[in-house]
C-alpha cells in the first residue's frame, strides 16, 4: 500500500496473523483507544474479517489526528475460540500495543500472534 499524502490527513490500519496456525486471525475483536496524558479514550472497536484486516481504516482522514495511541488485541479469546488449550490465567490474553503517530500518512500497525508469543512493526 502507498502512503497517504499529507491532504489526505492520514490513515491508521492493522492485520492480524496467526503464526501457530499459519492463517490469518479472522474474527479477532480489536480496540483502539487514544491516549492523552493519563486519559485513555475509547474510540472503537472493530473485528477482523477472514483475511485478518479490518474492512476499512481504523482512522482515516478527518479522523485521523497525530498523538498516542493504543491498540488492545482480545488474543486470548481469538485462540480459545480457534480451540487452542489456554491455560488459566492465559499467558497472552489481551495484547496492548502502544504507538505515536507524528505525521499525517499511512500507519499499518500488525501483529503477529501465537499463544506464547507476539511481534508488531510498523508496516506499509
Amino acid at each position: 500500500m502507498a502512503e497517504t499524502s499529507k491532504a489526505d490527513g492520514g490513515r491508521l490500519t492493522t492485520h492480524v496473523l496467526d503464526t501457530a496456525t499459519g492463517k490469518p486471525a479472522a474474527g479477532l475483536s480489536i480496540a483502539l483507544y487514544r491516549l492523552d496524558g493519563s486519559a485513555r479514550t475509547h474510540l472503537k472497536t472493530v473485528a477482523t474479517n477472514a483475511d485478518g484486516r479490518c474492512d476499512a481504516a481504523l482512522l482515516a482522514g478527518a479522523e485521523f489526528r497525530a498523538g498516542e495511541y493504543e491498540l488492545v488485541f482480545a488474543a486470548g479469546d481469538y485462540l480459545r475460540g480457534q480451540g487452542t488449550k489456554l491455560p488459566e490465567p492465559a499467558f497472552l490474553d489481551s495484547v496492548p500495543i502502544r504507538f505515536g503517530m507524528a505525521e499525517a500518512v499511512h500507519y499499518h500497525v500488525p501483529l503477529l500472534i501465537s499463544p506464547y508469543g507476539y511481534s508488531t512493526y510498523r508496516g506499509s
